[in-house]
């Protein structure tokens, strides 16, 4: 992708490298909780249905039971295997700087998208993170994979994610990376459309696992649809794509389907587990978005199969 000094850095960026992945709460001596609160927080937390252990750890953040973790709202494949707490280096700023042009171009793109329909684009915050973070949806952990958080509406990335993408899944390139992050903000414009919440109703009234899973894979289906969009779009007013480009968000298209991943991490597939979509799926989709470039074209719930 064509970018240079001169190109545009989203303010909207919080940098959470090289920080805690969480709280602790000091145990017995001075300033600590003593056993009479202990008792108190673990007879509140098992009424609320909370782990009182995962508490008193440090998770970050308390969640009440019925409330969607992040990974059941939007994430990347699990990537299991990822290193944690790494020192911030220059090639990682390097990163965070090409991520922060990839997130500036979506805000311009969706912008003009929303004030064409009468409506204002509310922009989301990209958080970069290492290891793990609190979010307003649960921990976040970076074997979860690039996700995106509705309640806060925060994206959240550990940048390593796109070392193991090319390592192991053989989907490397910078506009794989875009890809990745306008995948993410698919989902936010899935939220301010109201569609998220419509999804997440229908997934509760869903009869059994399968079938709130091919709900999930339709909403996964749309994000990469609306990254297809974005692409085109911002191909019209910048310029950005280089030879190649497009092949490589499709093989990180393919590369993520749900049959690629549980082939490599299991040897088998089962499709009523799928939650984004096989890697035919999800090319197909984001192609579609890229050569139409139209909202409207991002239909994945009418269609019988998607």
């Amino acid at each position: 992708m064509r970018y240079g000094e001169g190109d545009r850095e989203s303010e909207h960026v919080e940098d959470r490298r090289g920080r805690g992945g969480g709280m602790r709460m000091p145990i017995g001596g001075r300033g600590g909780i003593g056993l009479g609160w202990l008792l108190l927080i673990g007879v509140v937390c098992l009424m609320l249905g909370i782990n009182p252990l995962t508490f008193l750890a440090g998770s970050g953040s308390l969640q009440p039971p019925d409330m969607p973790r992040p990974e059941r709202q939007s994430r990347g494949p699990d990537l299991p295997g990822l290193p944690g707490q790494p020192g911030v280096g220059r090639s990682s700023d390097e990163m965070a700087r090409f991520v922060s042009r990839v997130l500036a171009d979506n805000e311009d793109v969706w912008e003009r998208v929303f004030k064409g329909a009468g409506r204002q684009y509310q922009k989301p915050t990209l958080v970069l993170f290492s290891g793990a973070t609190p979010t307003a949806c649960g921990p976040g952990q970076s074997a979860m994979g690039p996700f995106y958080c509705p309640l806060d509406r925060k994206i959240y990335v550990d940048l390593r994610f796109y070392d193991d993408l090319k390592r192991r899944f053989g989907a490397g390139g910078d506009f794989a990376q875009a890809y990745v992050i306008a995948h993410e903000i698919g989902h936010h414009v899935q939220t301010l459309l109201g569609i998220a919440q419509a999804v997440q109703e229908r997934k509760q009234q869903a009869r059994g696992e399968a079938e709130a899973n091919a709900l999930q894979v339709r909403m996964e289906l749309q994000a990469d649809c609306f990254a297809g969009v974005w692409a085109s779009l911002n191909e019209q007013v910048r310029s950005r794509l280089e030879p190649g480009d497009i092949e490589e968000g499709l093989n990180a298209a393919a590369a993520i389907g749900d049959d690629m991943i549980q082939r490599r991490t299991q040897g088998y597939i089962v499709p009523d587990a799928f939650t984004h979509g096989t890697s035919a799926q999800r090319v197909r989709w984001f192609r579609h978005g890229l050569e139409t470039g139209q909202v409207q074209a991002c239909d994945t719930f009418s269609p019988r199969e998607p």
